[in-house]
């Protein structure tokens, strides 16, 4: 044991009434939800990034915390495993999630990066034997070094792609030998700042090769995860090609991978794409890309990723609830990806700020259940689109009528339609009752 967290007891479900700080009031693992426990419904995870390695930094201030084991050596990398662990083991997260380069620190070359990951990787191992806690996915950092300053798999210079290749194979190792369900890639400075010296076609084809390079490899190993993009509309380049659920799906039809690869949605990255969260979800699920979700929120306020941790139930249920009736998540998760405020640094604060965040997630899960068992949103959906049900409306979208064919009924039958009551305030208002 560190230390770090002497003095913070594990938390354990006491329910609503609770007044207990340490203590779930929401998050009831065993509880059983539209026939599946809430531990299998949520498959919360931990983000060893934020949780362990961010700094408390802002656009306009450098760090704030200080942790005993900040800094680039194996030793601190080593302590930061004890001290996540703990962590883990206190909340009783059944998932976490980690970068290469804040798992461990980068080495003078590729070869001894690749020994400093593996191992760590193997530190990793060593605590999943007696923790309950296992990997729901890797990546690799292709955006902090200055090596990737105008991008990795973009970049203008043929040995930075090949630099992230290497990199990026090392940490599918990893994340296959510690049984990784889902491996992410998050296009950090895939993009352009300025089209002068941009050549938009050919980086995004060095993008698609990339990305197919990685589904082969997948294949090669017998990873059986999930390959997942991460979009993002800003930040860290003006423009960004993930921008959001629909350029990355009309990215992946161009390069055939729309079968290969889906989507890990994060809350903060549609807010700034313009977007709410549900729609983002319910998008991917419609395209049939839906993989993991990012759960934090943005400081509306803020024109930048402020990734705190999720506090409005009302906004974390409507996108649990298109979840729901897409069948809910396979290998995909909800991974914190948030950080604390750059004023709270004690040890009880991490604690508390997943604590905080679980519960949310828990009690927005009771009420998209509610939902969808009460039919309160599907019904009134269903009626409405009844109409492309019957036998015409399926054979005009089937294929089995011909414009000239449906405009000739329209004129013989006389057909006049009357427009029809959205009713949006009805279920905006049950919707609410459910708060």
């Amino acid at each position: 044991m560190t230390g770090f967290f002497d003095g913070i007891p594990s938390v354990r479900y006491e329910g609503p009434d609770s007044d207990n700080d340490y203590a779930y009031r929401w998050y009831d693992p065993e509880r059983m939800v539209l026939g599946r426990r809430m531990e299998d419904h949520l498959r919360f995870a931990v983000a060893y990034w934020h949780s362990f390695c961010w700094p408390g930094g802002d656009p306009f201030g450098g760090q704030t915390f200080e942790r005993p084991w900040f800094g680039d050596t194996m030793d601190g990398a080593r302590m930061k495993a004890d001290v996540a662990f703990e962590m883990f083991d206190r909340l009783g997260v059944p998932f976490f999630c980690f970068h290469d380069r804040d798992a461990a620190p980068e080495g003078a070359n590729l070869a001894e990066s690749i020994r400093n990951l593996n191992e760590i990787g193997d530190i990793f191992a060593r605590k999943m034997e007696t923790s309950r806690t296992r990997l729901l996915w890797g990546t690799a950092n292709l955006f902090s070094h200055r090596r990737y300053m105008s991008g990795a798999a973009t970049n203008p210079d043929p040995d930075v792609f090949a630099y992230a290749a290497g990199q990026v194979k090392a940490a599918m190792d990893v994340t296959q030998r510690l049984g990784g369900q889902n491996y992410v890639l998050w296009g950090g400075r895939e993009g352009y700042e300025t089209l002068l010296n941009t050549d938009m076609k050919r980086e995004l084809d060095q993008l698609g090769r990339f990305l197919s390079l990685v589904v082969e490899y997948k294949h090669k190993i017998g990873f059986d995860g999930t390959i997942l993009i991460e979009p993002k509309p800003q930040e860290t380049t003006k423009h960004q090609y993930d921008y959001d659920v629909a350029s990355v799906f009309g990215f992946l039809k161009a390069y055939g991978l729309e079968k290969e690869v889906k989507v890990n949605i994060e809350v903060g990255h549609a807010v700034l794409a313009g977007h709410s969260f549900e729609h983002e979800v319910a998008l991917a699920t419609a395209l049939g890309i839906f993989g993991s979700v990012d759960m934090n929120r943005n400081d509306y306020q803020s024109g930048w990723d402020t990734d705190q941790f999720p506090m409005n139930v009302q906004e974390v249920a409507l996108a649990l609830y298109y979840i729901l009736k897409a069948g809910g998540f396979t290998t995909g998760g909800l991974n914190f990806d948030a950080k604390l405020r750059r004023q709270s640094l004690d040890a009880s604060d991490l604690i508390l700020a997943h604590v905080g965040g679980m519960d949310t997630c828990a009690r927005a899960l009771l009420v998209a259940a509610e939902m969808v068992e009460k039919g309160d949103l599907s019904t009134p959906l269903a009626e409405r689109y009844a109409g492309w049900d019957t036998e015409e409306g399926q054979a005009m979208l089937s294929g089995k009528r011909s414009l000239e064919e449906i405009a000739a009924r329209v004129e013989r039958d006389g057909i006049e339609p009357e427009p029809v009551s959205g009713r949006q305030e009805v279920l905006e208002n049950r919707l609410n009752r459910r708060f």
